[in-house]
């Protein structure tokens, strides 16, 4: 797990965040109903965030879903991003029931992005980087440095796999070129 220093969230509100994630996607389950969820007293919930939701099982990627803007307060994101991990990630069927129990949860608060003008900015292991090029846009996670050895593969497949563009746009200055850094946390 990659967390940036200069900011987190309180242990109680990973456990309330994690929790209202489980739940919210349980109650779409079993009911097809969305969470009614009410927030006392805990102002760190209520401030706006960009927030990726993870779902894994076994180490292996079950869904992921998140937004780059802080659209929604942090738990209205993470029941949204939960939701949408759960059932609308295109690259897999909707979680059942049954898998609920063995899928783990991981949820990642960004950092505003940063817009950079040369790669050498981006910091393994430290920043997730977002690509944007004529109208397509591709992101990974800081996370998702752990399966890469080096800058240049880590780029290279977010060019291809995630932006769908050429492999060289993220040194040939022909792609923007955003970093941030994540606040995470996950439970079973």
């Amino acid at each position: 797990m990659v967390n940036n220093p200069d900011f987190s969230i309180s242990a109680q509100s990973q456990k309330e965040l994690l929790s209202l994630a489980r739940k919210a996607i349980e109650e779409y389950l079993k009911n097809r109903k969305v969470i009614d969820f009410t927030i006392d007293g805990n102002d760190e919930l209520i401030q706006p965030a960009a927030v990726f939701v993870t779902l894994t099982q076994n180490g292996n990627l079950r869904g992921c879903i998140g937004t780059i803007e802080p659209e929604y307060p942090l738990y209205k994101a993470v029941i949204r991003m939960a939701l949408s991990a759960a059932f609308n990630d295109s690259r897999f069927s909707p979680l059942t029931l049954g898998e609920l129990p063995k899928t783990k949860i991981e949820i990642s608060v960004l950092s505003p992005m940063v817009k950079i003008k040369n790669p050498d900015e981006i910091i393994q292991n430290k920043h997730g980087v977002l690509i944007q090029k004529n109208g397509r846009s591709g992101l990974f996670l800081p996370q998702v440095w752990e399966h890469f050895d080096n800058k240049e593969d880590f780029m290279n497949e977010l060019c291809l796999q995630k932006a769908g563009i050429s492999q060289n746009s993220w040194k040939d200055g022909s792609a923007e070129l955003f970093v941030f850094t994540v606040f995470s946390f996950e439970a079973v």
